[in-house]
């Protein structure tokens, strides 16, 4: 798990500014998310088993939330000459097998990884109507074994926004698996 410390932005930093490639072939940037109030971006790949363990909660939580105003969009940062499960030929296999309801953008340069601080797949960050960060951790507190979950981090968080009361753990330790960066 990566440390507090190592987070690039904190609560109340705004959302660094982006225009990525998706695998349904518009190109996407912060603006386009304007109609929503809340923004959750997540990093993310094809390839890590805690992404595998956590992408049909991540998918449920988009769902449940979708009418209250908030808007998940994933970003692949991951060098794909390396590990070429993350090529973009496989990002849009992916999205479209698993019946993405969010934007699955690339990140081909790292620069948006590196100016929002990810740290692992999954990274999600929430973002409120000012993209200002409100949350940034974990999904919950078991990717392993979703009946065992006890504390549904991002879910609470996204709760408590969407009804206008503070997050009540802004910054939790993140889990994942680490971005793999070029070298």
């Amino acid at each position: 798990m990566a440390e507090l410390g190592t987070f690039r932005l904190h609560p109340g930093d705004p959302a660094p500014a982006f225009s990525l490639p998706g695998v349904d072939g518009k190109t996407w940037s912060l603006p386009d998310f304007k109609e929503s109030p809340f923004l959750v971006v997540t990093f993310w790949c094809n390839h890590c088993p805690y992404v595998q363990a956590w992408e049909g909660r991540t998918i449920a939580l988009q769902k449940e939330f979708a009418s209250k105003g908030v808007r998940f969009v994933l970003i692949n940062a991951n060098d794909d000459r390396s590990y070429p499960d993350d090529r973009f030929d496989r990002m849009v296999a992916r999205a479209k097998e698993k019946g993405y309801p969010f934007p699955y953008l690339r990140d081909d340069s790292q620069n948006v990884a590196h100016a929002y601080g990810a740290l692992v797949t999954p990274h999600p960050m929430l973002f409120g109507p000012d993209r200002r960060l409100l949350f940034q951790g974990r999904i919950d507190d078991n990717h392993s074994e979703p009946d065992r979950v006890r504390h549904r981090y991002l879910h609470e968080a996204l709760d408590a926004a969407t009804a206008g009361r503070p997050v009540p753990a802004a910054e939790l330790p993140v889990a994942g698996c680490s971005v793999k960066w070029r070298s």
